[in-house]
């Protein structure tokens, strides 16, 4: 398991980020609007909404955000006309990008999407021309720090709730699943009080590629975060050894 590590400290660090400058509230607060659109307001009726929620739990939005995201997205789901759309291209030294947006509006997210991109002189490619480069894997970052279980039975649970793979990390635990286990994975620890820093089906990349130039790794860095800065998009995924 030691090769999705990595990733894990990368998206965790940027989960917690994000959480900070308040972006990551208005990304569940789509997919709540999203999946109360296609599937219903009771969560108990509702896998997708019971993931997102569990989702925002990790990320700290407030039980009270969530109800009221729940109750609004009920209230409008006429109205709701979120679509997804994902994007695919290079980065410096022809790093793996993969950006995943909710968007009421696919011209203004592709010319956003399509700017970052270019001003750090990578250039958006064809669907499918990287994504093959990734797994499509649940995710699941338990912080040592929330966690008192011995980390044996943490992961008997895990692996006989149908998870795939168990890791310990330096300040974490990592739990991989395949997608169409990961609610049940996550629904059994969550059975357990165990507090989650991460739950979510993700990309993994296969490969890691290096940066060495200093101006390679500004642009891929510009990139990142002009995509970061915008609302339309949900996940960015890329194959950056940081």
């Amino acid at each position: 398991m030691s090769g999705h590590s990595k990733f894990a400290n990368i998206k965790h660090k940027k989960e917690k980020n994000d959480a900070a400058k308040g972006k990551i509230f208005t990304v569940i607060g789509r997919e709540i609007a999203v999946a109360v659109k296609e599937g219903g307001a009771d969560p108990a009726n509702n896998s997708r909404l019971r993931d997102v929620i569990a989702k925002a739990k990790a990320n700290n939005m407030p039980s009270d955000t969530i109800a009221r995201g729940i109750k609004k997205a009920a209230g409008d789901a006429a109205s709701v006309n979120y679509e997804y759309a994902t994007y695919e291209g290079y980065g410096p030294s022809g790093t793996a990008i993969i950006v995943n947006t909710l968007t009421d509006n696919r011209n203004r997210t592709a010319s956003n999407v399509r700017n970052a991109f270019s001003k750090g002189q990578g250039n958006v490619g064809t669907q499918g021309c990287v994504s093959f480069m990734f797994d499509e894997k649940g995710q699941i970052i338990i912080d040592k720090e929330d966690f008192e279980m011995d980390a044996d039975d943490l992961m008997m649970l895990a692996l006989d709730a149908g998870a795939e793979d168990f890791s310990e990390e330096e300040d974490s635990f990592e739990i991989i699943t395949d997608p169409g286990d990961f609610s049940a994975v996550r629904e059994a620890l969550e059975a357990e009080g165990i507090e989650m820093a991460q739950a979510e089906v993700t990309m993994i990349p296969q490969t890691w590629t290096s940066l060495t130039d200093e101006d390679d790794i500004k642009k891929m860095t510009r990139i990142l975060d002009l995509l970061d800065e915008d609302d339309d998009v949900q996940n960015v995924y890329h194959n950056w050894d940081e």
